[in-house]
């Protein structure tokens, strides 16, 4: 969906667990550069070329990558872009979830009690083929090197500038953003859209919802006209006040 010159929010369908999941990573672009907001999930690179291609942007020209945080949806396609001989690839993202992305560390979701969860939760009529590979790909979860990483408060000069916010809970490293020359906020998973409403993050995936909630609370300083969530797609209103509401449930 076209946000506004240079920003487009991407609208990708993926099989999971016996059905389908639609993510809406984010896309930016200007004369000197194009950015690509987080990866997807395992196996979607196709999808993505698509996407660009659509928009009217090179498939080569893709510059930077970055990484809102850890999580399997958001690194998946991570290897297959790094891969790509055409691309000279910047994968950026936060110093804590770097180990993380690039395998030292294992995903801190997929603790064995998780992928036990995630095995029972696989519906009976899934193939026994596609079963061993989902379990296969949370066992051994994708990974990709981190080239820079970047901090809270920093202004990217990538697509007419985009402003770096450290909102943790989530995972403790997670990253919104702010595009300044289309007043969007990217939130990630920090905000989730529901019916056409702006809701929190999920809380079933989010290990320390009181923080994520906090974390809310830095979007103030903003002027958002438009929010890109990573589940759920796009809101349009009064952003910043519906935001605050949001963000007053911690209390």
């Amino acid at each position: 969906m076209h946000i506004a010159s240079g920003i487009e929010m991407l609208e990708i369908t993926a099989q999971v667990m016996g059905g389908s999941d639609t993510i809406y990573p984010t896309l930016l672009w200007d004369h000197n550069s194009t950015v690509l907001v987080d990866t997807g999930f395992p196996g979607l690179l196709p999808k993505f070329k698509e996407a660009l291609k659509k928009n009217h942007v090179s498939w080569e020209q893709l510059r930077t990558v970055i990484i809102t945080h850890q999580d399997l949806d958001h690194i998946g396609s991570l290897p297959d872009l790094l891969s790509e001989e055409c691309l000279e690839l910047t994968v950026l993202a936060h110093e804590i979830e770097k180990p993380y992305i690039e395998g030292e560390r294992m995903l801190l979701k997929h603790t064995p009690e998780a992928l036990a969860a995630a095995e029972a939760m696989i519906p009976p009529h899934v193939p026994e083929e596609w079963r061993r590979a989902f379990l296969s790909v949370l066992s051994h979860p994708p990974k990709g090197k981190v080239d820079r990483t970047i901090v809270d408060g920093e202004i990217l000069p990538l697509a007419g500038g985009i402003a770096i916010i450290h909102t943790p809970g989530h995972s403790p490293g997670h990253l919104s953003l702010y595009h300044h020359d289309s007043r969007t906020l990217i939130a990630a998973d920090a905000l989730t859209v529901q019916g056409g409403e702006l809701h929190g993050p999920t809380p079933s995936a989010t290990p320390d919802m009181k923080q994520a909630l906090s974390s809310l609370t830095k979007f103030a300083e903003y002027e958002i006209e438009t929010v890109i969530c990573y589940h759920g797609g796009i809101y349009r209103g009064n952003a910043n006040k519906r935001i605050a509401e949001i963000a007053e449930a911690r209390e």
